[in-house]
């Protein structure tokens, strides 16, 4: 037996052994069955959780597999080498056990749902109906198709832009099934629901990359120096945004820190703290000691540490499926509609120390915003320490596009934007129309570029090239396009709000995320296009710089003015089940908010304004002085002036000095 296979049985024992720990801690194994009532029978009981595991644990292999193909290994100008098409074959077949395995989830968790057994269910139409109108059956049926489209697409990828494409499709195909269970129903929904994605991206690119680095090294494949070194840096941003992500869940989940003791919850917490705990240590270990083994090319340096590593990591995958069959404990808060909607009690009556006041913490906002932050910082100090020069209006303008991102969506404003319809208007103007103005004067793809360093491998593609791909792509080309990205700009707002898209956002906190995301991205790529200083697909001169300005703006106006005019209330259903109490009515604050929608363009208008006035007169100084420095080349050359227009009229002037001399 070699040592791949004896890894593989060891991890798999470890993750089913600790499955079946938690679910006798927390009391999934043991259940109290009333007589009379349904019950949906043993093989249920603990087929549904060992389907789980094979489903978490086939995604986060799938996702390892691509990884590896995509990142970890070099490619050769954006072709696959034979390591990284090996891998993508098995993310192939990967792809298509967790499409059984999420299969078998749904026909068990159907038969929990119930309290019947498989057979019962199998004879019946309670699996169909469950997979299409049940948020649990919606989720897994979507992963089971998109397992099948990577399967079907892996087959044939040859490229490491494909594989990524993969890998990205991979990721998001593990989140809904996490998405519509315990954290969907907690208090702070909100706190939970992001958290839990994070948690997922996280822990699926550490565990997946672990264990197909530690696989590359039994047996023995090449540029392992090369991969090792590359998981080693991502796998600390990964334990930090595990590590925090866990940390928030818990808030989310738990209501007081004595539950972390007193409930089975909250002592799995604690266990799957101390594994944490532990990895991180082996990824210390890593740094310190495997590391540079691995580049002396000793045999056997990276899988002494990883395979302990990868059988404490897949037990904390176990241990993760048996924490999701527990029951968090119950919270002492009386939730209302308007709480279960909002993930927080119904603000007081807005005000401006409200709004001031009222602060709360939206992670997922709150992380993108430490990111573009950090990130940016991080650029700007590479430069300077490098001996280069950054504009600090650059700088200024990227850190107040960040701060006003901060400022709208964790204040009272972010609380009140999803209670009354006028805050979300002025929330989706800020995000949409005055923020992007700063982020892109910031110019943050010339300062990655300038920033980043090029790969050591000819050929081979870091988060420079990928850059550099991802701007000379079609797919950019084509939502680059001026014609395009303002067509978004303009008609997505009246698409959202005119049809019941703006509704369901609305009715969940994704779909909020969601909508924002858009009002953020379809402002950057608009505002790219008129004022923007990086590199871009296509470049408009001034004059159609300020055409397209003046050309949008007033599709805002009245888009303003429609909302004015409207006697009907737009998502009547979603502010009704708030109870609001306070302030003017919903169509009120509806036309209010037109109002807003009416009026907030003047501001924006006047910046871009302001910053191509700028950006033209520099330009055009920029031009007289190369046509200066041209000039004078020529003069230098041929004794004139440099200027073909003056040299002949000097000479015209000195011939007719010369015919009146001669007269």
């Amino acid at each position: 037996m070699n040592r791949s296979v004896r890894l593989t049985i060891a991890a798999v024992a470890a993750a089913v052994a600790a499955l079946v720990a938690a679910m006798f801690v927390g009391g999934a194994a043991t259940p109290r069955i009333i007589p009379g009532l349904p019950d949906e029978g043993t093989l249920t009981r603990w087929a549904l959780p060992l389907s789980k595991l094979l489903m978490n644990a086939a995604g986060v292999l799938t996702v390892g597999t691509l990884l590896a193909a995509t990142t970890l290994l070099p490619s050769d100008k954006g072709l696959l080498g034979k390591p990284a098409l090996e891998y993508v074959k098995a993310a192939s077949w990967l792809a298509l056990g967790w499409a059984a395995a999420t299969a078998a989830t749904m026909l068990f968790t159907v038969s929990e749902t119930w309290g019947a057994p498989v057979a019962q269910i199998l004879n019946g139409n309670e699996l169909l109906s469950f997979a299409s109108q049940s948020s649990q059956g919606v989720a897994l049926t979507l992963v089971i198709l998109f397992a099948v489209a990577i399967a079907l697409f892996s087959r044939g990828a040859i490229t490491a832009g494909a594989a990524g494409g993969l890998l990205v499709l991979a990721i998001a195909t593990l989140l809904p099934p996490a998405l519509t269970g315990h954290s969907s129903s907690s208090p702070n929904h909100g706190l939970a629901t992001t958290s839990i994605a994070l948690h997922l991206v996280g822990l699926s690119l550490w565990v997946g990359g672990l264990v197909v680095v530690a696989t590359h090294a039994i047996r023995k494949q090449q540029h392992l120096a090369v991969a090792s070194d590359r998981f080693s840096r991502m796998a600390l941003w990964c334990f930090v945004m595990v590590g925090l992500s866990g940390v928030f869940i818990t808030l989310a989940q738990l209501t007081a820190i004595g539950d972390l003791v007193t409930s089975p919850y909250g002592r799995l917490i604690v266990i799957k703290a101390v594994a944490f705990a532990v990895l991180g240590l082996f990824g210390y270990l890593h740094r310190r000691r495997t590391l540079p083994q691995v580049a002396q090319s000793r045999p056997g340096a990276f899988t002494r540490l990883a395979g302990g590593e990868t059988v404490l990591m897949l037990a904390t995958v176990g241990l993760a499926v048996g924490l999701g069959r527990t029951e968090p404990p119950p919270s002492p808060i009386a939730l209302d509609r308007a709480f279960e909607l909002l993930g927080f009690p119904l603000p007081p009556e807005i005000s401006l120390g409200n709004v001031l006041t009222l602060w709360w913490f939206d992670v997922f906002f709150a992380t993108l915003a430490a990111v573009l932050a950090g990130l940016y910082g991080a650029g700007v100090l590479r430069l300077r320490r490098r001996g280069d020069s950054w504009p600090w209006g650059r700088t200024i303008s990227w850190f107040i596009g960040v701060l006003i991102l901060v400022l709208v969506t964790q204040s009272g404003a972010g609380r009140y934007a999803k209670v009354l319809f006028s805050a979300h208007m002025t929330e989706h103007m800020v995000i949409s129309m005055l923020a992007p103005i700063f982020l892109v004067l910031g110019a943050p793809v010339t300062l990655a570029l300038r920033a980043l360093k090029p790969v050591p491998r000819r050929g081979d593609r870091g988060p420079r090239e990928w850059l550099t791909v991802i701007l000379h792509s079609r797919a950019m080309r084509f939502l680059a396009h001026p014609a395009i990205a303002t067509t978004l700009f303009i008609v997505s707002t009246y698409a959202l709000y005119f049809t019941p898209l703006f509704a369901s956002a609305m009715d969940s906190h994704l779909g909020h995320i969601a909508m924002s995301v858009h009002f953020l991205a379809s402002g950057s790529l608009f505002f790219w296009v008129i004022i923007g200083i990086d590199p871009a697909p296509h470049r408009l001169p001034h004059v159609a710089k300020l055409l397209t300005l003046f050309v949008t703006m007033p599709f805002h106006a009245f888009f303003g003015i429609a909302l004015m005019m409207m006697t009907s209330q737009i998502a009547a259903t979603y502010y009704d089940q708030l109870g609001r109490t306070w302030g003017t009515s919903a169509v009120a604050d509806q036309q209010t908010g037109g109002a807003i929608a009416w009026g907030f363009g003047e501001i924006p208008t006047l910046i871009v304004l302001i910053a191509l006035a700028v950006q033209w007169w520099r330009d055009d100084d920029r031009k007289a002085r190369v046509a200066d420095r041209r000039a004078d080349a020529i003069a230098a050359r041929t004794g004139g002036s440099g200027d073909a227009e003056l040299d002949a009229y000097n000479d015209y002037l000195a011939e007719l000095d010369k015919k009146g001399r001669a007269d």
